[in-house]
């Protein structure tokens, strides 16, 4: 009888037992532990970030921490940190949050556009991704790179096309420019590569001449034409004579930083500098800004035309007006010079 009682106590025992542990298995996976009024939240982890540096991110959006430590260790979670961007969505519960931050990397959308500099282009996609601008512009100027893909520092901005693209947070530097890279052979169709072929121009030449273009006009639908008179130049071995070069000549002087030239100036065109296309004839040593991609397909696609000089149209703004001889344009750029002047722009 009494043996009897031991063993009714045992099993009672067990039963509570097994009921707490039933109890904390439930409260530490599956009941609800965020502390956050928002529908989800995003944590970062750094590559080769601990458990610490884990936990320190999701102290202020759980309610009880020390549950999630004991699943995490249960799970083995605490030796399989994985570096990424992670979404923690409102009320989920210890194991569904262990499993998001284990396998569910979230890509994140990285758009860019009108770049003057490599070490601008840098500074928009460190603020996004986990590698910082510092590392970027090492990763992009890399000589052994450039070398290897036919680049140089003076074209490497060029390899980057506009557009919107996918990446994980966790992206290294190299990786980007690795993956920027194969996104410009994609951008570089055989039709695009034997249109710039027909014009006896590289991809990257291509580029430096709508970087041209794309200075002289955002209008998509007088790119074309624009491109035309440049490449009529080129034909003819007539200097390109195009301000915007002028204006970036000009802007790498010391005098000139910080300030912003809206009039090219007789000084101006007496810059020595490779990209002074009123001295020297030919495309400059590379592109002076990131084109859109509607200025590249313009040189691509550039209208047919006679015309070998133009002017901006005081009557039409941002629009231009084109000539085939020299004094029909200088007709042309005397009338915008005097609009210039009435709006007071003198330099």
């Amino acid at each position: 009888m009494y043996i009897k009682k031991i063993l009714t106590a045992i099993a009672l025992l067990g039963l509570v037992v097994a009921a707490y542990f039933a109890y904390f298995i439930y409260n530490a996976m599956f009941k609800p532990n965020t502390a956050f009024n928002n529908d989800s939240a995003y944590i970062y982890i750094p590559t080769n970030a601990t458990y610490e540096n884990v936990r320190e991110q999701l102290l202020p959006l759980l309610k009880d921490i020390d549950k999630f430590d004991a699943l995490a260790n249960q799970k083995k979670y605490v030796s399989n940190i994985k570096a990424g961007r992670y979404i923690i969505k409102k009320g989920m519960n210890n194991n569904d949050i262990i499993n998001s931050i284990r396998s569910n990397n979230i890509p994140i959308k990285i758009s860019f556009n009108n770049q003057e500099t490599i070490e601008k282009l840098a500074g928009r996609i460190g603020s996004q991704i986990e590698a910082d601008s510092l590392q970027l512009v090492q990763a992009m100027f890399d000589e052994s790179f450039l070398s290897k893909n036919n680049f140089n520092k003076a074209t490497a901005l060029g390899m980057y096309i506009p557009n919107s693209y996918e990446f994980f947070w966790n992206t290294s530097a190299d990786q980007f420019r690795d993956r920027m890279l194969k996104e410009f052979k994609r951008f570089w169709t055989d039709a695009r590569l034997e249109k710039a072929k027909s014009i006896n121009l590289s991809p990257s030449e291509v580029i430096a001449l709508a970087s041209i273009v794309y200075e002289e006009s955002k209008k998509a639908d007088e790119q074309p034409i624009i491109a035309g008179v440049y490449l009529n130049r080129l034909k003819v071995g007539m200097p390109l004579q195009a301000d915007p070069t002028i204006k970036f000549a000009a802007y790498q002087l010391p005098e000139n930083k910080n300030t912003v030239i809206k009039r090219v100036l007789n000084i101006h065109k007496e810059i020595d500098s490779p990209y002074n296309t009123y001295k020297y004839a030919g495309l400059p040593p590379g592109l002076i800004t990131m084109p859109d991609v509607s200025a590249i397909d313009a040189v691509l696609n550039y209208q047919k035309h006679g015309y070998y000089y133009f002017a901006a149209d005081a009557n039409k703004l941002g629009y231009h007006k084109f000539a085939k001889t020299l004094a029909q344009h200088n007709v042309n750029a005397r009338e915008y010079q005097r609009y210039l002047s009435t709006q007071g722009i003198r330099k």
